[in-house]
């Protein structure tokens, strides 16, 4: 209703309330995170925990706008701090007589954690990080006091559950804002893209156009697997359902092979006049159907009709066999694919948002056997990111214990603390800038409390009612995603900064040391990750590419067993993956984004070859498995960042195999080989002439 009244007013007055309407929700985040920061304090106070200002720190760390977000996070956290006060219990006891090995398990601990966190890529992550860095905020300390290593884990323990809790009560009862709700916005958006790319594929619109419309969507599948995670902690009781929107994922990855595929069949029929006006005016009345789909959605119901026309164009048994005929063919079949992913993509988006009536008993089998979408893992990057940690620890404690300075334990905390959150990000560097901006900009503002303010301050509601101001801003910069990393900053040297312990202490001597440290923490952290940043990110993005061409040569050799839908969404996940890591490179990312959805493309087609080989004769079958073979033998050989065209050899070999398929008498089983072996043909060699053997 919202939505329909703001697309009535002029676009100036749409543009001001939404921006009027992003300011609210921020003020109110940051209202939301203060009473949650100040209730965990007041009862940090009260039961008498030395250092209750870590229960605000944990508020504003956990903060989240959507509440399933908020509350995934916290469990998480909960249970990555139980892990690692577990770690430093067992460790500091075991190695109490060799501080120096402690601090390399600590450090070796950390590696580990931030290792698997890198390979996780989901909020679980959190639970990885926060056992490492844990571990080395319980254990550091005890390093030269290993009998208090006890009491450091439950006190670390009981802020974290003392934060965590607050920040789950306040968010519970004041409004929280719904993940499903999100979801189900950002799903909207998600459909027009998509309807929006499959019907600019259809018209051919410039490259460049499409280029962006190919990004867009594969960076939305990857955000949409990121807020999916946090549905099962929804606190409302229209959380969407997993499977259905798992299935709706699959569907829309779906979507890039299929629409560039019938992109690339087009473009070669319109080449050698090989559109017939019925193949036009079908191109034509689909494109139209996906312009009208989003505004009206009863319009789904044309898509049996626009797939039998689509099959009604295919040629007959008796119908001569050529080249362009195969690309025809193969035009028709991705072209019904696409409209049954729309129609799918639409019946399912109706359920999630409960207009929907009966669920087709296809899609209610894929719902019922939907499986959580896999992520690519990077190796490299992740052992980047232990790296970064492990040096980050070295470097610390060598200061630490090389100038005997009180304060150095504090700083390899905070210097631990900054890797274990950036080390997983591609571009760290200028997050952890960010982040040292904020410490910066925290100690005159801490000092100012501590010298000024604090001193004269004697009852609880007159020190919430200064805290205010300062907490308030932190909450509105850190709901802006590019401004989160320098909110972090100030919220880590704060509160601890400008005395917020259980009894005040306004000493500057121990104020400029602490000051000093939590510089020097974010330095060594900063210096660590641009380091480790030099080093992987250039190589990452063709072990990247690497990683797709191994696999699609296992399914060409049947090393693998191939679940389709799960393994194009791994393969969008990488061209997600290498887009931000090829900005920083100065890189254009549409070649390397087109490699893949190329090799995606042929993914699918050897899959079909598959199918197509199990009912084929034995003597084709054997062709088809050695046509495999040289397939295997191709991408097994690709060592280059970029890849090379298949050569003539397999080309012809293909070629071959497509004439002896197109004699087949049995129509069904002629169709499916022609269009896996055309499909093949296309992508791996676009640019060979059409083949003679199939033309005569």
């Amino acid at each position: 209703m919202v939505s329909a009244v703001r697309s009535r007013l002029p676009p100036d007055v749409g543009a001001l309330l939404g921006v009027a309407r992003a300011g609210a929700g921020d003020a109110f985040f940051s209202l939301k995170t203060f009473l949650s920061a100040i209730l965990a304090y007041y009862i940090a106070l009260r039961i008498g925990l030395p250092r209750p200002y870590w229960a605000i720190v944990t508020c504003y760390i956990v903060a989240q706008p959507l509440a399933g977000a908020m509350m995934s996070k916290a469990l998480f956290r909960m249970i990555g701090t139980l892990i690692g006060g577990w770690v430093a219990i067992v460790a500091v006891p075991l190695l109490v007589n060799a501080p120096e090995l402690l601090i390399w398990a600590l450090g070796l601990w950390l590696a580990l954690c931030s290792y698997i966190a890198m390979l996780d890529r989901t909020p679980k992550s959190y639970i990885f990080l926060l056992a490492g860095y844990t571990a080395a905020i319980v254990g550091l300390p005890a390093v030269d006091h290993p009998g208090t290593v006890f009491d450091l884990a439950s006190l670390r323990i009981q802020e974290i559950v003392i934060g965590i809790s607050a920040s789950s009560i306040v968010n519970a009862l004041l409004l929280p804002r719904s993940v499903s709700a999100t979801l189900a916005d950002r799903i909207g958006r998600m459909v027009r893209d998509a309807e929006r790319w499959s019907r600019d594929a259809l018209i051919a619109l410039d490259a460049g156009t499409l280029d962006q419309d190919r990004r867009r969507l594969a960076l939305d599948l990857y955000d949409l697997h990121q807020l999916a995670v946090h549905l099962p902690f929804d606190l409302t009781r229209l959380a969407a359902r997993i499977a259905v929107l798992r299935v709706i994922q699959h569907r829309l990855s779906l979507l890039l092979p299929l629409a560039s595929g019938v992109e690339d069949r087009l473009g070669q029929l319109r080449a050698i006049d090989g559109v017939t006006p019925d193949l036009a005016e079908l191109v034509s009345d689909v494109a139209a159907w996906l312009d009208g789909l989003h505004h009206q959605p009863a319009t789904i119901m044309q898509a049996d009709r626009l797939i039998d026309r689509a099959a009604a164009l295919e040629p007959g048994c008796d119908d001569p066999w050529d080249w362009t005929m195969a690309l025809r063919v193969t035009l028709l079949d991705r072209l019904q694919a696409l409209i049954h992913a729309h129609r799918d993509i639409g019946e399912l988006r109706a359920i999630l948002t409960k207009r929907g009536g009966t669920v087709r008993p296809a899609l209610r089998r894929a719902i019922g056997a939907a499986r959580a979408q896999p992520l690519s893992r990077d190796h490299g990057l992740a052992l980047r990111a232990a790296f970064a940690t492990m040096g980050t620890m070295c470097i610390g404690t060598a200061l630490w214990i090389g100038l005997s300075w009180p304060e150095g334990g504090s700083a390899v905390v905070i210097a631990c603390i900054l890797c274990a959150l950036f080390s997983n990000l591609d571009e760290p560097g200028p997050t952890a800038t960010r982040a040292l901006f904020g410490t910066l900009t925290a100690i005159p503002i801490s000092a100012f409390y501590a010298f000024t303010i604090l001193p004269a301050i004697h009852d609880f509601p007159t020190l919430a009612i200064m805290l205010a101001p300062a907490l308030l801003a932190i909450g509105s910069i850190q709901s802006r995603p590019g401004a989160a990393a320098y909110a972090i900053g100030i919220m880590l040297t704060l509160p601890g900064l400008m005395g917020l312990n259980e009894s005040y202490d306004g000493n500057f001597a121990t104020f400029a040391n602490a000051a000093a440290a939590q510089v020097t923490g974010v330095m060594i952290a900063l210096f660590m990750l641009n380091l480790a940043s030099s080093l992987g990110t250039r190589s990452s993005v063709p072990r990247l590419v690497r990683a797709g061409w191994r696999e699609v040569a296992a399914m060409a050799a049947g090393r693998a067993p191939i679940n389709l839908e799960l393994w194009i969404g791994q393969m969008l996940d990488r061209v997600a993956m290498l887009m931000p890591r090829l900005r920083a490179l100065a890189i254009d990312p549409g070649p390397p984004m087109m490699n893949i959805l190329t090799d995606t493309r042929i993914g699918v087609a050897i899959a079909d070859l598959h199918a197509f080989q199990r009912d084929a004769t034995p003597q084709v079958a054997r062709q088809v498995a050695a046509l495999l073979r040289r397939i295997d033998l191709h991408y097994s050989r690709l060592r280059g960042p970029e890849p090379t065209p298949a050569e003539p050899a397999l080309v012809r070999a293909i070629d071959r195999l497509l004439f002896k398929v197109a004699t087949i008498q049995a129509a069904a089983q002629r169709r499916r080989g022609v269009v896996a072996l055309t499909s093949l043909r296309r992508n791996l060699s676009p640019a060979a002439p059409p083949p003679e053997i199939l033309s005569r």
